[in-house]
Formats: structure tokens, sequence, C-alpha cells
């Protein structure tokens, strides 16, 4: 049968306490749920005012974000909805997975539960839906455990680098340091072709963008490419394998700021290029790459680059001065070599839990797909 939102849902007004982002715990007993990308954005420990009528549906008005949460919880911002189910007879896990798959207009930072309301839905037999629930719960679970191995691989590695070496920034085992440009052959900025993205082609040489450059790793679906003569004109940002890529500007204050991210280039030499958004830095012969990479991606390295970049109160840059002034600390060769081989074990092992990340995903969306396409 089909069915319109208005004879599925009703709006809750009793939507308990809201958090403010300061008083967020990172552990604690009961979790708060806003309309970011994370299921659970913080944790509190008070139990006054939680929202425990449960199972419930929660939509973020201005980020068209769906989430499902079964035990209580707190609300964290505004912009809010929860979605309780008029219709007791319908399982609330099911309507969520189809709400996750409709079609919502993006309208910028706006007010989308206007949109939300004039969908209808299709409802099948009782028995189907939590058929098709419980699929999907299975292969979510299998999505989230990858993932999870994914962070305990970066904990470990974190963990490996502050028991050889410290803290990079205030350097309590006092370890000789250098400033970034004095380990380099090179930084420079890359360019903007003339004509802007209206010289992309298809196909040819790799021009990479601050969207492509995240912390240690790039990321190839969002590509442009330029042709060999356009390539041939911005020849002083032409790439070199292992040559170190550090994005120029972003948002100061998101979780996935582009400000400062740092990713190492392995392919051919002179097959890519970079625009006016990213540095490339080229090291010296003998500097541990890996390990020079690893320091500019740590947390204290993103707090460091927060303090000494320059603009506006949201959007900021690097300057080229202050990225050659980065202080890189400096052990041993061995004690870096020991700790540059043991990411790349790690890496090894994460690019082949990512694999099959990836093949998960792409199942989730093909039964998605299926079920609500």
């Amino acid at each position: 049968m089909n069915l319109r939102f208005s004879q599925l849902f009703l709006d809750c007004t009793r939507l308990g306490k809201k958090i403010p982002k300061e008083d967020y715990l990172a552990n604690g007993n009961f979790p708060i749920i806003d309309q970011g990308q994370t299921d659970i954005a913080g944790y509190s420990n008070s139990d006054e005012g939680i929202y425990s009528d449960v199972p419930a549906i929660i939509f973020g008005d201005h980020t068209r974000v769906v989430k499902y949460s079964d035990i209580p919880f707190f609300l964290g911002a505004d912009g809010v909805k929860i979605l309780k189910n008029r219709q007791n007879d319908i399982c609330m896990k099911y309507l969520y997975y189809e709400l996750s798959a409709a079609s919502i207009p993006n309208t910028g930072y706006n007010r989308h539960y206007k949109w939300l309301k004039e969908l209808n839905f299709k409802i099948p037999e009782i028995e189907v839906q939590v058929h098709i629930s419980l699929v999907l719960d299975k292969v979510l679970n299998l999505i989230r455990e990858k993932k999870h191995q994914v962070e305990q691989i970066d904990v470990m590695v974190k963990s490996r680098f502050v028991e050889m070496f410290g803290d990079p920034l205030l350097n309590p085992m006092e370890w000789e340091v250098k400033k970034l440009k004095d380990l380099t052959i090179e930084i420079r900025s890359g360019n903007t072709p003339k004509g802007g993205s209206q010289v992309y082609v298809e196909s040819g040489i790799a021009f990479f963008r601050s969207q492509n450059v995240w912390r240690n790793r790039i990321e190839y679906d969002d590509i442009a490419y330029i042709n060999e003569t356009t390539h041939k004109a911005m020849h002083q940002t032409s790439l070199r394998n292992r040559d170190i890529l550090i994005t120029k500007t972003g948002r100061f204050n998101t979780d996935n700021s582009s400000l400062g991210r740092a990713a190492l280039y392995v392919g051919d030499n002179d097959k890519a290029n970079i625009n006016g958004h990213v540095y490339l830095v080229r090291l010296r012969e003998g500097q541990v790459h890996e390990f020079v990479l690893y320091i500019m991606t740590t947390d204290e390295y993103r707090d460091y680059i927060r303090k000494v970049c320059v603009g506006g109160i949201d959007k900021r840059q690097i300057n080229k001065i202050h990225l050659e002034e980065f202080p890189i600390i400096m052990p041993p060769f061995h004690l870096q070599s020991r700790f540059a081989n043991f990411v790349q074990k790690t890496d090894k092992l994460k690019f082949e839990i990512q694999q099959g990340l990836k093949i998960l995903e792409l199942l989730y969306d093909a039964l998605m797909q299926k079920y609500f396409g």
C-alpha cells in the first residue's frame, strides 16, 4: 500500500533536553544525537530531560541526515526533528531505511522538513518490512565493523608514534628540530590554469584540487584532468613520485576542514599537477617521507596549523612562509625508518579492509536501490 508522510508520522513535541556542544563528552551513559554525519555526536551522564520514547527516527532539518535510535538519547542541536510512528503495525526500522533512501532536494542550509512532508511511502506486508530491515541491518553492521577496524589501525599507529617519539610539537624526548624548508628541495603552490575549469578534459594529466587531498590519502572519485599543453605551461608544479601534497585553504571550524590536509603522491613522475589550493612539498634525498608526512597529519599539527593560518573567521589559509617554518622533529634515521616500515605494513592492512568496505558499501547501495528505488 502507499501512504503519505502525514499518515505515517507524528511530529514529536516532547523533544527533551538539548545539550550545548561544549558539554559533549567523549564517553558517557547516554548518547547525544544531532544533525551531523556521525551516528552519535557525543555523550552525557545526565538523565534529566532525556528522550526515551524509542525507537525514534531523527531527521536533520538542515542536513537531510536521517538517524535511528532504539535507546534513550539527548538532542544535541537545533534543526532536528524527531519522527514518531503513527502506525503501530508498521516496522519503524523499515521506515527509517525508506526515509534514508528518499530523494530530498538540497536547498542549502535550509529547512528541508517541508519536502519530507510531501513524500509518499510504499509499505509492503509486515513480514517483508522485517525481512528487508534485517538484511540491511546485517550489511550496515558489517560496514560499521570494517570502519571500526580502520579506526583501530589509526589508533595503533598513533600509539606507536607517541611511544617512539612523543608529542611532535612539545618534543618531550628533546629530538633535534628542523624547519620544513631545511628538509626540502622545493615548496611550491599550484596554479589555476587560464580558463579555469573550462580547460578540463575527459582524460589526460591528473589535476589535484583540495577535494582530492585528504588526511594521508588521495581521492580520485572527483578528479579533474588537463591536457599536455596546459600541463607543460604549469611545469613548475608537475608532480614527482612521493611528493607530499598539503591543502592551502579551507574552512576553519569544521571536523573535515580542508585546511592543512596532507597526503603522499604515489604515481609516475610528470603525470599529475596541482591547482592553487594545494602545495607540493618535495623532500631532499635521504628524508623518510612517511615519517614527515605522519607528523603533518597528527592532531597536534592540525591544532598548530589552525593557530598559524591567516584569514577570516571561517575560511583561512596557510601562507608559504608558515609552511616553510613548520618544525619537524628529527630522531635518528633508523628510528624514522622503523616507524615508516610499521606504517607501510599497517597501510597495507588498512587498504585491504577499505577494499572490503567499498564492496559492502556498494552492496548496501544496490540493496537500497532494489528495495526503494
